[in-house]
């Protein structure tokens, strides 16, 4: 099934629908880059990537760049020179490269952890780190990693991989490129009889230092976190919690998280959350 990704005017009050557009088949990650002007998606069914011209409130598709297996996941650097997909099941990220509108994939991958299905860019687009899913996408109560990828080496590499629990799926950086998190499943997408379930998820602090990367804490939050984004000063992050249908509100104090005791009650399940273009 063809499915087709929605323009929505958000000048108009209210926001409204305005146009739709064909991509590949189940169109799962979406980014656009700084200039506004470009945007891709992942077509995890279809092994591909959809490229989109942004031309004020016209989107066009002007390309498609074939992967050769599933995508979960695509991300643009910030310079918009280069972009990162996801090959969830080889377990690997794909390096893009970015001319204007002409989008090439030269086959060069990079190793990273187990089933890797989120991933980010630091703001100086120096490191991506990449949540390391695990047991094909769920939880199965052994620990999984995040993988950090010099982006400045020539050509980008793997140089480490941080062990923080069961099945990173989220994950997003602090627009001060200082802190990212992980959103550990921690089993709640298991049978309730399983060995490894547990009722609520976990969100996991990590220091970013240079190139160094390091866990300095976890902390709990509701049932299945899927969705993160910090505030655009990076003071608080919002986890969305899938199984509650509501939004846990962290404060951000240094390196670690401290939970406000507020939460956000929603009128449904949130699956993903975004925040300002990278």
């Amino acid at each position: 099934m063809i499915l087709r990704p929605c323009r929505i005017d958000l000048e108009r009050n209210p926001p409204a629908l305005i146009d739709t557009v064909t991509v590949g088949k189940q169109p799962s990650g979406l980014s656009i880059n700084r200039a506004g002007n470009l945007a891709l998606i992942a077509n995890r069914a279809d092994n591909s990537v959809s490229v989109l011209r942004i031309a004020g409130k016209k989107v066009t598709l002007v390309d498609t760049v074939a992967i050769g297996e599933q995508v979960a996941h695509v991300a643009f650097t910030p310079d918009g020179k280069r972009a990162i997909a996801g090959k969830f099941p080889g377990h690997k990220l794909a390096m893009l490269e970015v001319n204007a509108e002409k989008v090439s994939y030269a086959k060069q991958d990079i190793p990273v952890g187990l089933w890797p299905y989120n991933f980010g860019i630091t703001p100086d687009g120096k490191l991506a780190i990449s949540a390391d899913n695990g047991n094909s996408g769920r939880s199965d109560g052994h620990v999984d990693t995040v993988s950090v990828i010099d982006l400045e080496a020539n050509p980008p590499r793997l140089i480490d991989k941080v062990v923080i629990g069961d099945a990173p799926e989220g994950l997003a950086i602090s627009p001060t490129g200082t802190l990212a998190v992980a959103l550990l499943l921690n089993g709640n997408d298991a049978a309730k009889n399983a060995w490894f379930y547990h009722r609520n998820g976990k969100v996991v602090s990590l220091r970013i230092d240079g190139k160094k990367v390091s866990k300095t804490g976890e902390i709990e939050v509701r049932g299945l976190p899927e969705g993160a984004v910090f505030s655009q000063d990076g003071r608080y992050l919002y986890v969305g919690n899938f199984n509650d249908e509501d939004i846990s509100i962290l404060r951000v104090d240094g390196d670690r998280l401290v939970d406000t005791g507020k939460s956000l009650k929603l009128p449904g399940h949130p699956a993903s959350m975004r925040g300002k273009t990278q």
